[in-house]
């Protein structure tokens, strides 16, 4: 709209809660809708018009839903000052009414058919009117998503003005206009802008604001009234280039979304707020699911700022945290470079899928036929583009990720695809995802570099003094790394599956790699007797089939050598470089795709028969045992006792910090092993076990832990803030539940 309006309706929003400069950023509901309509032609005034909003939550009957006008009284009933009041149950209801109101009167006029509101400042419409409709799932009319900021053209004229420090008030005095200052309401100088306002204010500020739009209609001024504010009516998608420049002020972070939500949540969030094409970027976390977080990118600082104002507010039932970000944070996320990546996002009006899981040798033929309808099958949901519509993601090498992104026409053929969730492509089950252009980028940014999102924190013992919990590895590969393990794969399966080789594994040599769930991440390494028959042991069962006792899934398994320093780092919570081989460089936080911190589980034998223990640790010598000599990492070798199937009897059994703990496998975040000190008369160490519950049962729980070990109640030891009971340890578990146990 460039051309002068014929008519103007100065509207004043007002809610049970917060007015002013905080209107809105309560969340409270819309009460009250005031409003007079300026005929800018003629420069003439229409009767002011209330609509109040009044749900009966008491008596609420048939009659009363079905006709919402509840009462329609004049000026004397109201006691606002207003010439025609109506009164409504519902904002949906309200927001209909005032439409047809606005309608009526301005065909009733005349004069002309276009009109557009005009409110002081961006609140009443951004903040207020859209916000609840969107929460409400309530269609807003038309007459809604455009309208005229008084300040803004009040400053065209007064260019010295403070745009933020502006109010009618302000605005009436600067224009020399008569204000009763006395009964007129200044949001200046409001004490408590949190309170609710009283029924004659909004009617006064209309009346006010009209005065305003009359003045600058006159001479000097001559105003004209064109290009008004708009208000987004949808979330648009698009790519950001990483070389794109982005304004700082205009980036924020959201927090707290829940994981199923999409980008169209976001935007349904920021409803009123204009979002910047292709402005919502998702979160992924280190395994490449979302994280709850959102980067968001406004078109401008100013609705960035009012996007602020709706910290904790609910999307759902969780409140949404929103704090400012910046332009790099942004680009991290949504920014690629790749042409192809920009090819396939280029198609406008796609919905995008993501497909996780594929197997390795996954062409697009395969896709889509797992899209196209079976044999049955009514549902159509065919692919946009053919071949053009997927895009695979790979490593830097090539090598396919597994994952995959699909384009579709519409949402019906896209909810038709999702309905495939977990359905079978080769001998796998594929996941399927409503994804979007952020995600796309994200993931493949993912995967072609480092990553942008930092992991989560390094474990408990990467801050201990450096050394190393496993046997020192002198470069010899003598480890195996299986990789792509059935999820329901056991011990047993592995020790069948490597069949002959199974004499060649050290005691207590494998070690089932698990997520940071605790659930099996399909990966496992085992310590061979020698690099020989590691090297054998590959050669010979790399990509044979492995076969699970507890489910009916077999895979193809990935049959590696390597060192135990790898094997060490990937234990330790770190991961493996996909290109790179040898990783003595690499930081033990991990950089790839399985994020710290990991478990590993040992396979043990059923029972173990050792010396006694001995006497109770003095609690100076568990202050030295913190802190041990670098390089001191083993405990003294100790015989194995026959009888176990899977190893010689005469083998000698060497532990890492996963050595002590039973069934479930404990994690480096939670336990951890300490060497005993050399002045230490007979072999021992010290486990730290933090976040013991206070209401335990003590020596009892404990026991019970470590149940099959070398360990008596007499050895309990608690590293407290307050004295330790050497001679009755079992008061000192039961009063001050801490952290350090003897063994």
């Amino acid at each position: 709209m460039t051309a002068q309006v014929d008519y103007l309706a100065v509207l004043f929003a007002a809610t049970s809660g917060a007015s002013g400069e905080l209107l809105g950023s309560d969340e409270k509901e819309l009460v009250r809708l005031v409003w007079q309509l300026v005929d800018v032609k003629n420069k003439t005034l229409s009767k002011v018009n209330e609509l109040l909003i009044k749900p009966d939550l008491a008596d609420l009957t048939e009659e009363k839903e079905e006709e919402d006008v509840v009462a329609e009284g004049e000026e004397e009933e109201s006691g606002s000052g207003a010439d025609c009041v109506s009164t409504t149950t519902s904002v949906e209801a309200a927001l209909n009414l005032f439409h047809l109101h606005l309608t009526n009167e301005v065909n009733s006029a005349g004069a002309g058919t276009s009109v557009c509101l005009c409110t002081d400042g961006q609140l009443h419409i951004r903040q207020v009117i859209h916000p609840e409709a969107a929460s409400k799932n309530i269609l807003v009319p038309d007459c809604f998503y455009s309208f005229f900021d008084l300040r803004k053209e009040f400053k065209k004229h007064f260019t010295t003005s403070d745009l933020k420090a502006l109010n009618a008030h302000l605005m009436a005095e600067s224009l020399s206009l008569p204000v009763d200052g006395s009964n007129m309401w200044d949001p200046s100088a409001t004490e408590d802008p949190s309170a609710a306002l009283p029924a004659e204010v909004a009617v006064q500020q209309v009346q006010l604001m009209a005065s305003i739009v009359l003045a600058l209609l006159s001479d000097p001024f001559d105003h004209t009234f064109s290009n008004p504010e708009r208000v987004s009516e949808k979330f648009e998608g698009g790519t950001c280039s990483k070389m794109e420049k982005v304004c700082d002020n205009t980036v924020i972070r959201a927090r707290g979304l829940p994981w199923q939500s999409s980008d169209q949540d976001i935007a349904r969030f920021f409803r009123g707020l204009n979002i910047a094409k292709g402005g919502a970027a998702l979160c992924l976390n280190a395994q490449g699911r979302r994280n709850g977080e959102a980067l968001v990118r406004f078109v401008s600082e100013e609705h960035r700022d009012l996007a602020l104002q709706r910290h904790k507010h609910h999307m759902g039932n969780r409140y949404i945290e929103v704090y400012k970000a910046t332009g790099e944070d942004f680009l991290k996320i949504a920014g690629g470079t790749s042409n192809e990546v920009a090819m396939f996002l280029s198609r406008e009006d796609q919905i995008i899928v993501r497909m996780r899981g594929l197997p390795f040798t996954a062409t697009p033929e395969q896709v889509l036929a797992f899209f196209s309808p079976g044999d049955g099958t009514q549902e159509m949901c065919p692919v946009s583009g053919g071949k053009d519509g997927i895009l695979f993601v790979r490593y830097p090498d090539g090598r396919p990720t597994g994952d995959a992104f699909v384009l579709f026409s519409c949402e019906e053929h896209a909810q038709c695809a999702l309905r495939k969730h977990k359905e079978i492509l080769g001998k796998r089950y594929i996941e399927l995802f409503k994804s979007t252009a952020a995600e796309v980028q994200q993931v493949l940014n993912r995967y072609s570099s480092a990553p942008l999102i930092p992991v989560a924190p390094a474990p408990l013992v990467s801050m201990l003094p450096t050394m190393s919990l496993l046997p020192p590895p002198g470069g010899v590969r003598d480890c195996l790394r299986l990789r792509g393990l059935p999820y329901t794969a056991s011990i047993e399966d592995i020790l069948t599956f490597l069949g002959e080789f199974t004499h060649d594994i050290r005691p207590h040599g494998v070690h089932m790699v698990l997520n940071q769930q605790g659930r099996p991440s399909g990966d496992c390494f085992i310590q061979m007797t020698s690099a020989e028959r590691a090297i054998q042991a590959s050669q010979r069962l790399h990509k044979h089939v492995m076969s699970s006792q507890r489910g009916a899934n077999s895979r193809y398994v990935e049959v590696f050598p390597c060192s135990a320093e790898e094997m060490g780092l990937v234990l330790m919570g770190g991961s493996l470089s996909h290109t790179h081989t040898h990783t003595h460089t690499r930081s033990r936080s991990g950089t790839g795709l399985s994020p710290p911190p990991c478990k590993s589980r040992r396979l043990s034998p059923p029972s173990y028969s050792f010396t006694p223990a001995p006497a109770v640790l003095p609690t100076e010598a568990a202050a030295a045992a913190l802190y041990p000599p670098i390089g001191q990492v083993l405990l003294t070798p100790r015989p194995l006792p026959p009888g176990h199937a899977y190893y010689p009897a005469s083998a000698q059994l060497y532990m890492n910090y996963t050595a002590y703990y039973p069934s479930p496998p404990g994690s480096p975040t939670t336990l951890g092993f300490f060497p005993s000190p050399s002045s230490l008369s007979s072999p021992g160490g010290l486990v730290r076990m933090p976040g013991l519950t206070y209401n335990s049962n003590g020596v009892k729980d404990l026991i019970s832990a470590v149940q099959g070990y070398q360990y008596a109640p007499e050895d309990a030891l608690m590293h407290a803030h307050g004295p330790v009971h050497a001679h009755d340890p079992a008061r000192t578990l039961l009063t001050q539940p801490k952290e350090w146990v003897c063994i």
